[in-house]
């Protein structure tokens, strides 16, 4: 199995294909995870990996605090998954990549044309998370894990994160639940840290990541200051809002909107569009 330290931080990572760089932000929430490519409600129908590997050399990886890849407790935010993913493009010696965002992944493919736009050929975003009820379940997740962790202590996090469960899927387990899982010496040292801080980064990092009942990410200035391409697919349900596409599509300068919306969008057809999108922009 491929790993890279990066940042002091153990990431697992495979690359597929041949061709132009494609680097993928995978969908899942916090259980950001390469299978979510195809296990995903979005993109079971085919292998979209193998599909988007006829034609580029795909970046796939586990996310920190997800899947086999290595986590640190402090305060989480956008910045921390781009410096991640943007050192993963030096450790493979890739100057400039197409940036692919599922689900909440599009919300750090923005951040990541804000923060490396030199880096950035073009955005591909599917289904961009977004809305009231996408902010609101958001933050009760981080407040059901820091009532949690509040009235049980950080040992009951622990035990709670043996269950194997990710935080997407328990919420009371926690961000860094799949890091306390399976390394003994991080639920060591998480037990010991102190309380009052550990309850302090939860509510902050909550806040950052749900902060606005549109897209999630970047500051809008910030993504109408984009150069790169990018491509827009829509979703349409209560994770996916067709109105943060939207915002998006007011937002970005160079954009294309797809206008065929779910059930018609088809894992086929999708990476169809997206190959043919950046043929164009080759």
């Amino acid at each position: 199995m491929p790993t890279a330290v990066i940042d002091g931080l153990e990431v697992y990572y495979e690359t597929k294909g041949s061709g132009s760089p494609l680097l993928m932000f995978a969908p899942g929430g916090f259980d950001a995870t390469i299978d979510k490519w195809i296990a995903a409600s979005a993109w079971k129908e085919i292998d979209a990996l193998d599909a988007l590997a006829a034609e580029h050399t795909v970046v796939i990886y586990d996310r920190r605090e997800a899947g086999r890849s290595g986590g640190r407790v402090e305060r989480l935010g956008w910045g921390s998954y781009t410096r991640q993913a943007k050192a993963l493009l030096d450790h493979l010696r890739i100057d400039s990549a197409y940036v692919i965002g599922g689900c909440m992944g599009c919300s750090v493919a923005l951040a990541f044309g804000v923060h490396y736009p030199e880096a950035t050929r073009a955005l591909l975003l599917h289904w961009p998370v977004g809305g009231y009820r996408w902010k609101a379940n958001g933050l009760d997740r981080f407040r059901r894990h820091y009532d949690f962790t509040k009235a049980n202590g950080l040992k009951a996090v622990i035990e709670r994160a043996q269950t194997g469960k990710s935080f997407w899927s328990d919420p009371e387990s926690g961000p860094w639940a799949s890091v306390i899982a399976r390394d003994r010496q991080f639920a060591e040292n998480f037990a010991a840290q102190d309380l009052e801080r550990y309850l302090g980064l939860v509510l902050t990092s909550g806040r950052g990541f749900f902060d606005r009942d549109t897209a999630t990410g970047p500051e809008p200035e910030e993504v109408m200051g984009i150069k790169a391409p990018a491509l827009i697919i829509p979703g349409d349900d209560p994770s996916h809002a067709t109105s943060g596409a939207h915002y998006l599509r007011e937002c970005l300068p160079k954009n294309e909107f797809w206008t065929v919306m779910p059930p018609e969008q088809t894992t086929r057809k999708v990476c169809d569009r997206i190959l043919e999108f950046c043929r164009v922009h080759s």
